[in-house]
């Protein structure tokens, strides 16, 4: 039975590792460039789909080079793509990754075909979407795609997890209603109007207001500091173990995929909160988008408290 379905973004990730960010004006030299598929609504698909969850993906491609290699690693990440569309008349997103020694990243993203993803690509998917349990979309694709996939899953009955990723203003209509909404420290500030700060008490607030834009779960990610969960009943702040740090890339996506996870298998809120920041963690370990993403088997040990 279907589990899963992200709408969302494929990406063709352009990565350059360098020892440190140019400033303006300036070149350095890389160390080493790869290609990697990628895309927020990818990553997050083949996140869920290594931890065990049967997955289908809404989206487009274009018809370059670089839309049939991300079409075959789908398949190889065991995620349905009858519903990802190749298009004709754009190239395929592509995402320009700048990494530094300390592992942080620069990207520019270039949206392609994922700017072309329409409400009719939505509506066609209806029936897949009918028989999921949890829809799982983002921002890279144009907004009132996302806005009617909010709305159509209400009408279905699905959870839906919306990360509000890359950071975009939207109205309070745009996420009432939802199930969990989860944002890193920059995305809620963009939501709520209000920083996150070192103090735990400001990620408390910023929750709070995201909760009175009508979600009912607020997850609001903080790096190395792990995670803080906003209920309207509590808070609690989920730390993340400190692990080595190679590329923080599709850290978030690991997070979000690991938290489907999780609530799938019937944990506590808490608890999967952990569960995802354990996948999240480990996924900055390794250079990449999806090569980084860790399987169900290295997220259970990690959680059950070894050693990445």
């Amino acid at each position: 039975m279907l589990e899963v379905v992200v709408l969302g973004s494929l990406n063709m990730d352009l990565v350059v590792r360098t020892a440190r960010m140019p400033r303006p004006g300036e070149t350095v030299m890389g160390e080493r460039f790869v290609t990697v598929p990628g895309g927020k609504g990818a990553n997050q698909a083949a996140a869920a789909a290594r931890l065990g969850a049967s997955v289908a993906m809404i989206g487009r491609v274009g018809a370059d080079s670089f839309g049939p290699s991300l079409l075959a690693n789908m398949r190889q990440q065991g995620v349905d793509i009858e519903h990802v569309i190749v298009d004709e008349g754009v190239g395929t997103g592509v995402a320009l990754i700048v990494v530094d020694d300390e592992g942080e990243n620069s990207i520019v993203v270039v949206p392609g075909a994922n700017g072309r993803v329409s409400i009719g690509d939505l509506y066609a998917a209806r029936d897949l979407l009918s028989g999921a349990h949890f829809l799982v979309t983002q921002l890279e694709i144009p907004l009132p795609v996302v806005r009617a996939a909010i709305q159509l899953a209400r009408e279905l009955n699905l959870r839906v997890i919306p990360n509000a990723a890359p950071a975009r203003r939207v109205d309070a209509d745009f996420v009432r209603g939802v199930f969990c909404l989860v944002v890193n420290e920059f995305e809620a500030q963009t939501l709520a109007g209000m920083p996150v700060t070192d103090d735990l008490k400001s990620a408390s607030e910023v929750g709070r207001a995201l909760l009175d834009l009508g979600v009912s779960v607020a997850v609001i990610t903080l790096g190395a500091r792990g995670a803080f969960l906003v209920t309207r009943e509590s808070s609690a702040h989920v730390p993340a173990q400190r692990v080595p740090v190679v590329d923080t890339t599709a850290a978030g996506d690991a997070f979000v995929g690991g938290l489907t996870v999780a609530l799938r298998d019937g944990l506590d809120l808490v608890d999967a909160v952990r569960y995802a920041t354990c996948a999240g963690t480990l996924a900055v370990t390794r250079l990449g988008a999806q090569p980084s993403l860790p399987t169900a088997e290295e997220v259970q040990a990690f959680y059950r408290g070894g050693q990445p």
